[in-house]
């Protein structure tokens, strides 16, 4: 019997690789940065773990810039942080 491969992806933030199911998809598409928890938006996306130090670690080692191949704003940055709260507080 063969084994159920497991898509594994790495966190933009810490670099952890992980499965795909613990981190959180992010993505840059028409509405700008957005939460994607079912990863089924269109747009570039990246992967993060559900915390908000992973977002901001991002920043400093320039993951979001390098794989949305564009800046992000601190403000962009300090809302999708927000959400990222929230979006763990309701899903917990």
């Amino acid at each position: 019997m063969m084994n159920k491969r497991i898509p594994m992806r790495t966190c933009v933030g810490c670099k952890a690789v992980k499965p795909q199911k613990e981190l959180i998809r992010i993505v840059d598409g028409a509405d700008g940065l957005v939460i994607d928890p079912e990863g089924k938006k269109n747009g570039r996306g990246v992967y993060v773990c559900p915390d908000t130090k992973c977002i901001y670690d991002a920043i400093k080692n320039n993951g979001f810039k390098r794989s949305l191949k564009r800046n992000i704003d601190k403000d962009t940055i300090d809302k999708l942080a927000e959400e990222l709260e929230e979006y763990g507080q309701e899903n917990g």
